[in-house]
Parts: structure tokens; sequence; C-alpha cells
């Protein structure tokens, strides 16, 4: 059992609902990543998505495109976020690691450090060497990634997809194939941080994805505050926070990110447990 299905397993166990945080990884500042991810950790965090900068990204709003770019121009990529992860694993061996980003950084790496002479691919390798725990690749569809899917699954890692308020049955059952640790239902029609979120709409999409897919489901995309994440926490098995965190972090002092973070975060863990 991996970390993710894991810590899924005991808070299903304890009848509580995951928090997961999504950050990109050299935001605010380029070193500050491994000390936010134990503050949020100190939060209530049970889950820690890492976003990976790419400077074409589809799926991220005004506010984490600012962040990807400002941690592009710092030099961040896939290698700098598993040294970041590494050294993050000195002292967490528990909580789950995921890297949600796009194809063209991925691939990339492995066009960079693969060899001839191990095969398979450099990134899985290298990222579950690093401490990662599962991989969200928003441009890698569910019916063209099997393979990438199962060596992940042979590393102990899982790869996690989105669903959209437009997915079909039939999309939720190849989803439901390939994914492993949770999916990612996102709430709004549109990019991250956009559009205000219908916690109605919301409640009546779960059980449709329930009817196909048997991993845990999480909800982001318009979650900004502790209420709201208690309202739809009473339908999901977990809520994921990212605009949010990364407009609080962003233009804090260096030495007030990661407080900053975890004060946000106990706030919102209190109302899921509450």
């Amino acid at each position: 059992m991996n970390r993710i299905t894991a810590t899924f397993a005991t808070l299903k166990a304890q009848n509580r609902k995951a928090l997961i945080p999504f950050v990109t990884a050299g935001f605010p500042y380029a070193d500050v990543t491994p000390e936010l991810m134990h503050a949020m950790v100190a939060g209530g965090a049970d889950v820690i998505e890492l976003g990976v900068p790419f400077s074409d990204p589809s799926a991220d709003g005004p506010v984490i495109q600012k962040a990807g770019d400002k941690a592009l121009s710092f030099g961040i990529g896939l290698v700098q976020i598993l040294a970041m992860v590494r050294e993050f694993r000195q002292t967490n061996t528990s909580t789950p690691i995921v890297l949600m980003g796009y194809a063209n950084p991925v691939e990339r790496y492995d066009q960079i450090h693969g060899s001839a002479n191990t095969p398979g691919s450099a990134f899985v390798q290298d990222a579950a060497a690093a401490g990662v725990d599962g991989v969200l690749i928003v441009d890698y569809p569910p019916e063209e990634c099997e393979t990438f899917a199962a060596e992940l699954r042979a590393h102990g890692m899982d790869l996690i997809f989105l669903l959209a308020p437009t997915s079909t049955s039939a999309r939720m059952q190849q989803v439901a194939r390939v994914a492993s640790g949770y999916v990612y239902y996102v709430s709004l029609k549109g990019v991250t941080g956009s559009g205000a979120l219908d916690t109605d709409a919301v409640e009546a999409m779960l059980p449709r994805i329930r009817q196909h897919i048997r991993v845990p489901v999480g909800v982001g995309f318009g979650i900004r505050d502790a209420a709201t994440a208690r309202t739809i926490a009473r339908v999901a098995d977990a809520v994921v926070i990212g605009s949010k965190i990364i407009q609080l972090i962003e233009n804090q002092p260096r030495d007030q990110v990661a407080p900053t973070a975890q004060s946000f975060l106990q706030e919102v863990r209190t109302a899921l447990d509450s």
C-alpha cells in the first residue's frame, strides 16, 4: 500500500476528509518550497500537490500562471523539484506528494536524462527515488497513457486524472481503467481560480462519478475559504485548494510564507473536522 492509499484509508477509518493544498514549486522564492511543504503539513495537509511550472499551461488561471512564470524565472524545473522532494523526505516520510503539471516537462526530462541502457522512463525512476507518490499530467488523456500508468504503479506511484462537469460516462469509464490514488474533479468549467463554485452542482455530480470511479474523489478549482471547503467535504473525499494559497503567499516576505500558508490551512482543517 503506497502513501496515497494509506492516507485515504486512515482518513476513512477516522471519518475525516483529506485536505490537499497545491503550491507551485519554487514560488514565491526559489528555495522556500520544502519549508512551505512542512508548514502545510503542520497546518493539516494530508496530501501535497506540487505544481511543475511550464511556459504554456492550458488549465491554469492567471494566478497560477503568474506563479509558474516567476518560478521559471528562477530556473525551477523537474531537476530542482525532485531535489525539493528529496529534502522534504529527509524529515517527512509519510505525507504523500503529487506532482501536477504538463506532458512537455516530463517528456523533456526523459529526453535529457534517459539512457538507451536504462529501459523505461527516467522521470518515473527518478521521481520514485526522490519520494514522489503520484503524478497528475493535465494533458495526458487516459486512453493514451496506459503504459505510463503501469510503469508508475510498478514504482509505487499513482497516475491521477482530472474529471470535469462536461465529462461523459464513457470518459469516466476510461479514467477508471487507469487511474489510481484518487481522481480530481474540476468543479468549474474554465481554468483554475475562475468563477464561483456551484456547490449544488458538485453535490449532484459526485454520485455520477462514483458509479464508475472506485478510488477517492477530490474536488478543486474554486475552493477559496473554510466554509466552502466544509460544504464540499460533505460529498467529496478530499478538497483541493491552490489559487487562494498562491494569492496569500505571493507578496509575503520570505519568513512569512510558510506561517501564512500554515495559518490558512489550519482554518480549513478545523472546518473540515468540525
